[in-house]
């Protein structure tokens, strides 16, 4: 009998992917400032690990330019693909660890139940395997879910909210019962931990779970907090922390929860509010990097909290205000690759 485990962010990577954005896609109106964003973040992860990037353009002429702009050249690995949009995290594979070897787990995505045109970031992984970008074995499951919408600890607990993988545009044929059955058998998680609150004004994911809150460790839980009464999120985030501060560790103990600052609302064009939050960072094998938003006060506090939880870390802002025009920020636009471990 085979071994299934998601590893937790911070368990070692070999890669990290991204999808490129293209000049005419959902990113158009502010291509320039978004991609010059990609061109951060991934020198960024460059100076860590391995980028795994995904892209329309010439590959060779990316790859330039990422070079000239600092980026770890052994690092880089770009393959031509083609990709409705940037969310990687929602799109590529989630990779468990089947008997110590990772294997890719391509679910379906159908543009966050059906609001988007998702048919080729739907065959990006496998895209991406036909390439030898991804040199694991490929299972093709027949159930919808986004990497987004789940966080685990190295415990088999699974973090989600039930906006979001119950949501009826998903997968309306089963049961909350049947999805937790299925998360267990393909992702070996032993316990799903269900939140109800959360929702961020402007997010357009049925509330992924990575925008709200996020294990830092196996007893450490930093979540998306809000202390202006006067503010619309207040009373909803104020119920997901009662949530947390009812959870519990497998061994029955209260997790330690790291309240994250509210970024100083931002809003687009048409004056709606976007979904800028903290918990979108992405842990890297020797950093975190945590998205900012041009707050210095909230931006730097943010940061500070998080410093003492991921002490063997650096723990790095960078700016995301280009990714939040599209409701998403950094941990949305990237999707680790575990690093397999000894074999059974």
């Amino acid at each position: 009998m085979t071994n299934r485990l998601l590893p937790p962010e911070w368990a070692p990577q070999t890669a990290i992917q991204l999808t490129w954005p293209r000049p005419d896609g959902d990113f158009a109106h502010w291509f320039e400032a978004v991609e010059d964003n990609f061109v951060r973040l991934a020198v960024a992860i460059s100076r860590y690990q391995t980028v795994l990037i995904g892209t329309e353009q010439d590959p060779q002429a990316l790859r330039e330019r990422l070079i000239a702009a600092g980026a770890e050249e052994r690092h880089l690995r770009i393959y031509p693909v083609r990709s409705n949009d940037v969310w990687a995290r929602d799109h590529g594979p989630v990779t468990v660890l089947r008997d110590g070897q990772p294997l890719h787990l391509d679910f379906q995505f159908n543009g966050w139940g059906g609001k988007f045109d998702a048919r080729l970031d739907n065959t990006l992984t496998r895209q991406l395997a036909d390439q030898g970008a991804l040199t694991a074995p490929v299972e093709t499951i027949d159930f919808v879910l986004e990497g987004g919408g789940i966080d685990v600890d190295s415990q088999g607990s699974l973090l989600t909210t039930r906006r979001c993988l119950l949501a009826p545009t998903r997968n309306p044929q089963l049961s909350e019962a049947q999805i937790e059955t299925l998360l267990k058998e393909k992702l070996g998680a032993k316990r799903i931990l269900w939140l109800a609150h959360g929702d961020l004004l402007g997010d357009d994911t049925d509330g992924h779970v990575d925008t709200i809150a996020r294990f830092c460790d196996d007893h450490t839980i930093a979540y998306q907090a809000c202390e202006d009464r006067g503010d619309a999120h207040y009373q909803d985030l104020k119920a997901l922390e009662a949530e947390l501060q009812a959870l519990r560790t497998p061994e029955g103990r209260p997790y330690t929860l790291v309240p994250l600052p509210l970024p100083r609302a931002i809003h687009d064009e048409d004056g709606r509010r976007l979904p800028a939050g903290y918990p979108n960072f992405l842990i890297l094998n020797g950093a975190v990097l945590v998205p900012t938003y041009g707050d210095k006060v909230n931006d730097e506090e943010a940061l500070r909290r998080l410093r003492p939880h991921f002490r063997d870390r650096e723990v790095i802002g960078l700016d995301c205000r280009a990714l939040i025009n599209q409701y998403g920020s950094l941990h949305c636009v990237t999707m680790q690759i575990p690093a397999a471990t000894t074999s059974r």
